[in-house]
């Protein structure tokens, strides 16, 4: 092959690596934003319903509790099939149940709906995430994992404050509306520009229940678990009540919520791909021990915010928001670095129910916890604060056990480019790609 051809092969395997990233990151942002838009609607849905914060807190876990418990299921499965065949029909469940929240009349009816769309967008994280751990190699996940949580960033930037535009002025059933019909044409531009993606297909796989035990009884699985928990645990007490707490305590408006997401959104786009690129040069664990503790300040200090500018609630929101993300980058890494790649798929699926039934646990945890008399403040919200720091504070130790589960860089590497590049690719030029890339 010639150097010219090789070039254009190497240019083709990026650029496919590039469009792959986009529908990741764009279906991202849309499970981002219909997960999160349901958290600043909470004074609203609380009003119109005629709910208690405790049943708000239900809406908001029955989407995690049915996401962790498909992806428990989805565990011992999931590598059996082709990564793009899974993704799509994960996404194709996601769309319909979002459509159900769209027309849901009652509370209860709603519940039902946010469990249906939990039991197939919570999948789609960790399909997300196995695909980045096929396509990408080692040493540049870290920058690829930023780049997918851009899609939390734009969530909050433009998804969350148009949901809630949107959900104000027309009701708060038009944002589910407006996702489910908008995350059709990535559905439709997944087959053209994602390649199947099977190449863990052609290694020996054991019985679904064997798969299961193996994946959860593995030293450095277990370490990564219990961290996926501590910090959910460190999220999700806080995040869901934070919109609420702002109108009740802090003195913002309804009107006023979408400034905060749209200021917290901005800066965590600007730092998220920052954050993965010092992820990459200084190490995941090093930068996660600096961010970490920063995160950990904030959350009580956006627990025990009194009355104050908005200027003030913007920037402590704002800042709270680029700690999480940027936690999440280098954790993330280094849990989806922590599993051999063919067991990858089922690993990172039985990690998204974990860290689904986590962020149940922790908003349902803090519900119960803080109290609002009828038009009240809400009390109590600083004990949750600190049930969050302490668990995120928590988090750097375990952060240190977490080892790496790559076999080998030059096979991963090979495993990664041979994922990214087109099925009209054969064999002798994926292998000249790879060794361009070493």
């Amino acid at each position: 092959m010639t150097e010219q051809n090789l070039g254009q092969r190497t240019i083709h395997s990026r650029q496919r690596e590039l469009l792959i990233l986009f529908i990741l990151a764009a279906v991202q942002f849309i499970t981002i934003v219909d997960f999160m838009i349901v958290m600043p609607l909470g004074p609203q849905l609380m009003a119109t319903l005629k709910i208690s914060p405790d049943e708000f807190g239900l809406i908001v876990s029955s989407y995690t509790f049915a996401a962790g418990v498909s992806g428990l299921l989805a565990s011992s499965i999931v590598d059996r099939f082709a990564r793009r065949s899974t993704f799509m029909i994960l996404y194709t469940g996601f769309l319909l149940g979002t459509f159900w929240c769209a027309i849901a009349p009652t509370y209860h009816t709603l519940l039902i709906a946010r469990i249906a769309t939990g039991l197939f967008g919570g999948i789609l994280g960790g399909q997300a995430m196995t695909i980045i751990g096929d396509v990408f190699p080692e040493e540049r996940r870290g920058r690829a994992t930023g780049s997918l949580m851009s899609g939390f960033a734009l969530a909050s930037v433009v998804g969350v404050p148009m949901g809630l535009v949107l959900g104000t002025n027309f009701g708060w059933h038009v944002p589910f509306m407006a996702l489910a019909i908008g995350g059709l044409p990535l559905l439709f531009l997944t087959p053209f520009a994602m390649p199947p993606l099977k190449d863990h297909l052609n290694q020996a796989h054991v019985h679904p229940l064997t798969s299961l035990i193996e994946t959860f009884s593995q030293p450095n699985h277990l370490n990564a678990f219990v961290l996926t928990v501590s910090l959910m645990i460190g999220s999700f007490t806080v995040f869901p009540y934070v919109s609420a707490y702002f109108v009740s305590n802090v003195g913002m408006t309804v009107e006023q919520l979408p400034i905060m997401y749209v200021f917290g959104g901005a800066l965590t786009l600007v730092a998220s791909p920052i954050v993965g690129w010092f992820t990459d040069k200084f190490g995941k664990l090093l930068i996660y021990r600096i961010i970490a503790p920063v995160s950990a300040l904030l959350l009580l200090a956006i627990t025990h915010l009194p009355r104050v500018h908005i200027g003030v609630a913007v920037l402590v929101f704002g800042s709270l928001m680029v700690s999480n993300v940027g936690r999440m980058i280098a954790a993330m890494a280094m849990i989806t670095g922590s599993v051999e790649p063919r067991r990858r798929g089922g690993f990172l699926s039985a990690n998204s129910s974990v860290q689904h039934l986590a962020c149940g646990v922790g908003a349902y945890l803090g519900g119960t916890i803080i109290t609002q008399e009828k038009g009240g403040p809400i009390a109590h919200f600083g004990t949750v604060g600190w049930i969050a720091a302490i668990s995120t504070l928590f988090t750097l130790w375990l952060a240190g056990r977490v080892r790496s589960g790559e076999q080998s860089p030059i096979k991963a590497q090979t495993i990664s480019l041979a994922a990214a590049a087109d099925a009209s690719v054969d064999a002798s030029e994926a292998i000249v790609v790879a060794v361009e890339e070493r």
